[in-house]
């Protein structure tokens, strides 16, 4: 049941989101329709060039490139790449937003399949894969006049996921790699005399470190925390579909809205439904219209399920924190039967190793073979990850086919999947060569990945991945997009960037947000020549 507030609260909340707004658009927006309501096209309602749905780190860099930070390459850098340098240096007057992404990320390589991700990965972090720690070569400057009005909705603070991971454990990347463009992760550090001991760090330190970013940079005034998206819905398509790409890169005078007499650069392509959850609980409803959306909000919205009988059993978990919860509330605490942990991910084993460091036993089931190359601990050098070499380790010298009896603190059953849980505390493994095995366990924890939740678009996105009419996931199915735009090929003005397009890592997810930076900039410039050129000064179609 939605508590919907009074209109004067409704209006506070319409005045908090257009106080900046208002003056960049040239507009005047007069109320906010309740949800139920029918937007008729003549209501004065908010548009914006930019909603960005998420403010974790993908949404943060992308508004830090359209608040009008721009990078240029360092008058002294020299980039350990020489043919990149070479192209860098054929336009070092114009800036990497300003420049042809496709001509400079030819012929790069990385560990990203999106090629501006490598290449903006390895402006920031030259040759970081091959264990080296040049400084950028890029410098950034605040050039207010390519700031592109946008607005950032997320459902906590700045740093989005990043303030709900379980605190215990470090993260898998180096400090620097999480930080994000113009403040050093260790500038920050300093700055907060935090004693930082290691070159990995906690979660709770990149979320304090994100959050502190958004207000440092400025950008907090297009930041709308406690905000929940209920509907992102187009409100027109074009004639012909297969047309849609012609028309979104030429401008017609026919797109621009007339307004209070006044030609309009922003058009109407999306409608964003939602919510602000108020102090006292209580839902403020909001209605926002967009010429472009972003899409954001990362996948660990919904845990991975196993789909198995039994799974919603009450001691069958799905979250990290949940089973610290249960283990800090004492509920394992003198339990006989070991804790089932299933996956092979590195969720899993920070599951595994809490559960050791608490004297609790486990049995580890997961699907793949310990010599599978494709496993994580393959790509992790052993010196900078001690902790996860442990847990692989043991999960191939303490397996159940090395001795058949379970072991007293941990026991790995690789190429087991699980049939199903049973009401007893019990579960029914199957092995590769179809033998079953009945266990008994004190609780179960299914860690096989997250997945995004897009409940928010038509047929929750199953149409914009790569896979038509199946769900958005970042290895299997990620959303399709242009490679140097970040713009969906499915859907026109509807971008994604982050793990929503495969790129699960920070220091790659930037890449995404300088992409879609060009690609409205380019769209926002051919806009006002085509107003200041006048009927003739385009060359749009008819």
């Amino acid at each position: 049941i939605r508590s919907y507030s009074s209109p004067e609260t409704e209006g506070q909340l319409l005045n908090s989101f257009v106080q900046y707004f208002g003056d960049s658009l040239g507009r005047k927006v007069k109320r906010m329709p309740l949800i139920e309501e029918t937007v008729l096209p003549g209501d004065s309602l908010l548009t914006l060039p930019v909603v960005i749905i998420g403010n974790g780190p993908s949404g943060i860099c992308l508004s830090y490139l359209l608040s009008g930070y721009r990078p240029y390459l360092s008058p002294e850098a020299i980039h350990p790449n020489p043919i990149l340098h070479t192209k860098l240096e054929e336009a070092r007057h114009l800036s990497i937003v300003d420049q042809d992404l496709e001509y400079l990320s030819e012929g790069l390589e990385g560990r990203s399949s999106n090629p501006v991700a490598v290449l903006f990965d390895t402006l920031l972090h030259p040759d970081a894969d091959f264990g080296y720690d040049y400084p950028p070569v890029l410098h950034w400057k605040l050039e207010q006049h390519n700031y592109i009005p946008h607005i950032v909705l997320g459902k906590g603070p700045p740093g989005g996921a990043w303030h709900s991971m379980e605190g215990s454990m470090l993260t898998i990347s180096f400090g620097d790699w999480m930080e994000l463009p113009g403040l050093t992760f260790k500038e920050w550090a300093a700055s907060k005399r935090r004693n930082i001991k290691s070159d990995r760090v906690m979660p709770e330190e990149i979320a304090c470190y994100y959050k502190h970013y958004v207000k440092v940079m400025g950008l907090q005034k297009n930041f709308r925390d406690n905000v929940y998206i209920t509907s992102v819905s187009r409100l027109y398509r074009g004639k012909d579909d297969e047309d849609r790409s012609q028309l979104n890169e030429n401008i017609s005078t026919q797109h621009l809205e007339m307004e209070d007499g006044q030609e309009s650069l922003i058009k109407r392509n999306w409608e964003v439904r939602g919510y602000q959850r108020a102090t006292d609980g209580s839902h403020v409803p909001f209605c926002l219209f967009a010429e472009n959306v972003a899409l954001a909000t990362g996948t660990f919205d919904s845990p991975g399920r196993l789909q198995v009988e039994g799974e919603d059993f009450p001691f069958v978990l799905h979250s990290m924190s949940d089973f610290g919860a249960a283990i800090s509330k004492g509920k394992l605490r003198g339990k006989a039967d070991p804790v089932l942990i299933v996956g092979a991910g590195l969720t899993a084993a920070d599951a595994v190793l809490c559960a050791y460091n608490n004297n609790i036993p486990v049995i580890h089931v997961f699907r793949r073979r310990v010599t599978d190359t494709s496993l994580i601990f393959k790509q992790l050098p052993k010196k900078l990850y001690p902790e996860y070499h442990k847990v692989y380790h043991m999960m191939c010298t303490q397996s159940h086919t090395v001795d058949s009896n379970l072991h007293s603190a941990y026991t790995s059953f690789p190429e087991h999947n699980v049939l199903s849980f049973k009401p007893e505390m019990k579960c029914v493994l199957q092995s590769a060569s179809g033998l079953k095995k009945i266990l008994k366990f004190s609780v179960a924890l299914v860690l096989i990945g997250s997945h995004p939740n897009l409940f928010f678009l038509k047929d929750q996105g199953h149409s914009i991945g790569h896979h038509s009419n199946q769900p958005i996931t970042c290895k299997g199915n990620p959303i399709e997009i242009d490679p140097y735009t970040y713009e969906c090929t499915k859907e026109a003005n509807l971008f994604a960037l982050g793990p929503l397009v495969g790129d699960n890592f920070v220091r790659f997810l930037k890449g995404g947000a300088l992409g879609i930076a060009r690609c409205l900039a380019i769209r926002q410039k051919k806009k006002h020549e085509l107003i200041e050129g006048g009927d003739g000064g385009g060359d749009g179609v008819p």
